[in-house]
């Protein structure tokens, strides 16, 4: 068994067919089938052996899934990397993955040389010119290093929002079983082009994107910065059918001031991960664009994918649906009992999905995982009909005065109003009540509100230990990490 065996097939089947798109740059899948064997042959004369690890920290080009399946194929283990990473940053990741290599591209050069040189790991910079004449100057590797179900294919490193990262330990059946359940949950084929702007050094873009898109036999049309305007482009100049986005980027693209000039009508599936999917951004998107989004759950140690509102089942908006194909759910309490019927919990998952462990934390992995469940860290509540909704991170939740505050349910509020982009509510430290609500808050173009007007709204609609004291507005807008997920633990009042 190897990951690389995704690809492989598929250029046998498909060989001619356009797997990757940036612009008007297009690569063939036989075409990425043998820079794959180049860049495998290029690791063997490198040193590199079946278990090491080789970092990427490239942006969303074709040289990413090159090097990628070429790493696969040498029975490797890929360690993606956020290119906007310091020097100390990289520094870390280097060393505590014991990684033999790292490709860095070239725009970011002087951080990953520094990082590199630092943790003694030979460096080689990505040129986006230069690059197809390095690779060919490999003996190609034709051949897919064999590897267990068990052996780890990839190592995703947390975003450690409670410490330093940890790197969750994915094997390569994990992946080709996300890889499967993606597919079926997706459906399409061929003549699908998916949408490539998720970071392809996440687990969201990964999976659902780059290896979703192998396994059909589809295109991925590459997107390496995220703005609407250039997404908009990308959705009409392509025909994409399948848009896969996190929550930021369909606030950004509904808010764009011109998106009913283009011609997105190619669409037939949207699908939204990463963060919760506020109500009110769910129905203004499907209204404008007229393609519905269905939300799903996940985290990197899950592969992702873990839940999903199924496109032939009922599609409840605000939840994440149910389980996916071998997958188990359910809710626990700190002692790992499940919780009453109606009652919040936190989610645990079973499957084939779940993480081998944290890469050398065995005491981290301890922590979350006991038998074959792993405890997620976040809080939900189970309908009757098996479908679950988010509640929050339990970290996030604020206790004020001794009352449980779950900031979702306040965001929610806030997206009702006609003035409100985006928003994000925190607890702030205080001498009386413990912690008090805060709302940061962007406002739409040409929108106006004043902050007392937004906390009179939310004071209307909610219990009165709810709503947010402390009201602001960010006009540079909230902090973002690399998928457009709003980084809370960087918000502070303004």
């Amino acid at each position: 068994m190897n990951l690389a065996d995704n690809l492989t097939r598929t250029a046998d089947l498909h060989g001619d067919r356009t797997v990757i798109k940036l612009d008007d740059f297009e690569l063939s899948y036989a075409a990425l089938d043998i820079a794959s064997q180049m860049a495998a042959g290029w690791l063997s004369e490198l040193g590199v052996e079946p278990g090491d690890r080789v970092c990427l920290m490239l942006p969303n080009l074709p040289q990413f899934p090159i090097l990628y399946y070429g790493i696969l194929r040498a029975g490797a283990v890929v360690v993606p990397m956020n290119p906007l990473l310091k020097s100390r940053e990289i520094e870390f990741f280097l060393t505590d993955s014991g990684a033999k290599v790292i490709f860095a591209w070239e725009g970011v050069a002087e951080e990953a040389v520094a990082g590199a040189l630092a943790a003694n790991t030979n460096c080689i910079l990505v040129s986006t010119t230069d690059f197809a004449a390095e690779l060919g100057q490999h003996t190609p590797q034709p051949g897919v290093v064999d590897r267990a179900a068990e052996d780890t294919a990839v190592i995703l490193y947390t975003s450690g929002t409670t410490g330093k990262p940890k790197g969750a330990e994915l094997t390569h059946s994990n992946l080709l079983s996300n890889i499967e359940a993606s597919v079926g949950l997706f459906g399409g084929g061929p003549d699908d082009v998916i949408f490539g702007g998720l970071p392809l050094f996440h687990s969201f873009g990964q999976t659902c994107g780059l290896n979703s898109a192998v396994a059909l036999g589809a295109s991925l049309t590459l997107l390496p910065r995220f703005e609407p305007k250039k997404a908009l482009e990308v959705l009409q100049r392509d025909k994409v059918t399948v848009l896969q986005a996190v929550p930021t980027m369909y606030v950004a693209l509904l808010q764009e001031p011109e998106h009913g000039n283009y011609d997105t009508s190619a669409l037939r599936l949207c699908v939204s991960g990463g963060a919760s999917l506020p109500v009110e951004v769910l129905k203004g998107f499907e209204s404008e664009f007229g393609s519905a989004i269905l939300e799903g759950y996940g985290l990197s140690e899950t592969s992702p994918v873990a839940s999903f509102n199924h496109p032939d089942r009922e599609r409840k908006p605000g939840s994440i649906g149910t389980p996916i194909a071998g997958v188990e759910m359910r809710l626990v309490d700190g002692d790992w009992n499940d919780v009453g019927e109606g009652e919040i919990g936190e989610i645990a998952i079973k499957g084939p999905n779940v993480m081998k462990g944290y890469w050398n934390r065995p005491e981290a992995t301890s922590e979350v995982v006991r038998g074959e469940w792993f405890r997620t860290g976040d809080l939900a509540t189970r309908d009757d009909e098996g479908y679950y909704f988010i509640v929050d991170r339990a970290k996030d939740m604020i206790i004020r005065g001794g009352f449980n505050v779950y900031p979702r349910e306040i965001e929610e509020v806030l997206y009702e109003h006609p003035a409100v982009a985006e928003a994000a509510v925190i607890g702030i430290p205080d001498a009386v009540m413990g912690e008090e609500i805060g709302a940061a808050i962007t406002l739409k173009p040409g929108s106006t509100a004043s902050t007392d007007e937004i906390r009179a709204f939310v004071k209307d609609r909610v219990a009165p230990y709810k709503y947010p004291r402390v009201v602001w507005l960010a006009p540079e807008g909230l902090p973002k990490g690399p998928t457009g997920k709003i980084l809370k633990r960087e918000i502070t009042p303004g």
